[in-house]
């Protein structure tokens, strides 16, 4: 009598678990991301009211702009602006990222997932009634806080128990972004120039978010698993719940000290590993976002492109990470990680020279393929190898700290970077930076890494 094949169940089982993950972030990217070409628009609206908040922080964005002598212009304006709006969003993800991580430790992925897609759901919502930017503010200080739905996502894959598994999971994810971040735009795009009603231009693209949201937790009702097991689940909140200073503290998330609090907590080894791939995730985020955001001065200033010749290089870049992702990320055999990770962040430093010294486009968007290799591989490696770390009560609380790692270095990177870029010129800016991704390479060539041995 022949047993059941094992093996081939939990693939299978992996399969299901990736797909359903997929399409359950590829919802919530669409729903995030129909906004981002209409923040200058948005912006402008709101500038021709006397709102006292937006007056407030455009005096906020008026000294920042003096100090850094960027040039008056609308357009750097509103870059500057959605820049301080996104920071807020960023700053906002690094404080709840490890809180609903923890949370999904000891309630479980499932729960939480549904939880912060009501969350979204409500700042949609918010969104679409926003006639003053008071409002509109209020619905990105909610979205925020309950923007959890990527690191349960990594978390719900670390739970995978085949690394092969795991790996083609995380490629699946930056899969998502990179299609999310492509596609959303366009559709949001669309919908705002379809709106009969200019004064409530974004009306369309909020309701369709919202439309997005709710067709993404009525998925993950009917479609996802629990992962986390009930022998897996945290005993206790203590570890992940009630101790939200090492949830919370700066100091705390780069030791990783949620995970250690635990009697049972990982071996030295494998803790002085997760904190040196937190250290490499964060600061090269902290290089890669600054640039990243300074991207537009350079096109705009160099090659005087539109809103549509933006709109075309994002759609390049989106395009090429999907098709790496897609081809080649999601087949790095495990062990390799570290490798790859290595490989993306070498091909940043001739990306940025080239972006940064472009004196054509053709020079310039060879330099933006490079930059989209590195983009489409080194967070989902890094994510992966990161996985293999803590205990399979802990998962949640791990990828937490690593989102909130992430979304620290994207409120400070382009605060930085646009500060160099306009005191010491764009050549410079980029350059220079790109001297600085020796960083994360020194830190990685530091430390031993026992399955690559």
């Amino acid at each position: 009598m022949k047993r059941p094949d094992t093996s081939s169940q939990e693939d299978h089982g992996s399969s299901r678990v990736i797909t359903v993950v997929f399409f359950a972030l590829l919802l919530d990217l669409l729903g995030f991301t129909l906004i981002l070409p209409l923040l200058p628009s948005i912006i402008d609206h709101y500038g021709q009211t006397e709102d006292a908040v937006y007056q407030s922080l455009q005096s906020l964005v008026d000294w920042f702009r003096e100090t850094i002598r960027a040039p008056i212009e609308t357009k750097y304006n509103s870059v500057l602006f959605g820049g301080l709006i996104g920071s807020l969003f960023s700053l906002l993800q690094f404080l709840s990222s490890p809180l609903t991580g923890a949370a999904s430790d000891y309630y479980g992925r499932r729960p939480l997932m549904m939880l912060t897609t009501v969350g979204l759901i409500s700042s949609y919502a918010l969104w679409a009634l926003s006639h003053s930017f008071s409002m509109f503010l209020l619905s990105r200080v909610v979205g925020g806080i309950c923007k959890g739905n990527v690191s349960l996502c990594t978390a719900i894959v670390a739970d995978l128990s085949c690394p092969k598994a795991r790996n083609r999971g995380m490629a699946m994810i930056g899969v998502a972004f990179s299609l999310g971040f492509t596609v959303g735009p366009l559709i949001g795009a669309y919908f705002a120039q379809r709106s009969s009603l200019e004064e409530v231009f974004y009306l369309g693209p909020a309701l369709l978010a919202i439309f997005f949201s709710t067709a993404d937790l009525l998925f993950i009702f009917l479609m996802l698993p629990e992962t986390l097991h009930k022998d897996t689940k945290s005993s206790s909140g203590s570890s992940g719940i009630q101790e939200t200073r090492g949830l919370i503290s700066p100091l705390a998330l780069f030791n990783f000290s949620a995970v250690t609090r635990r009697e049972d907590s990982p071996s030295k080894e494998s803790m002085e590993n997760l904190r040196v791939l937190g250290l490499v995730y964060f600061s090269y985020l902290f290089i890669f976002s600054g640039l990243e955001f300074t991207l537009s001065f350079l096109t705009h200033q160099r090659f005087q492109f539109t809103s549509m010749d933006q709109g075309k290089m994002f759609f390049f870049i989106g395009i090429t990470m999907a098709v790496i992702q897609g081809g080649y990320a999601r087949r790095i055999k495990p062990g390799h990680q570290i490798k790859t990770v290595k490989l993306g962040i070498v091909s940043l430093i001739p990306a940025f020279i080239l972006i940064g010294l472009a004196g054509n486009l053709t020079m310039l968007y060879i330099g933006l393929f490079l930059y989209s290799f590195a983009a489409a591989v080194v967070v989902p490696c890094l994510s992966a190898q990161v996985a293999e770390h803590g205990l399979s009560s802990q998962k949640g609380t791990v990828m937490g700290i690593l989102r909130s790692l992430g979304a620290l270095a994207r409120a400070l990177g382009p605060i930085l970077a646009s500060s160099v870029y306009w005191m010491a010129g764009s050549e410079a800016c980029f350059v220079v930076s790109s001297v600085f991704f020796i960083l994360p390479l020194v830190l990685l060539k530091r430390q031993r890494w026992s399955k690559e041995e």
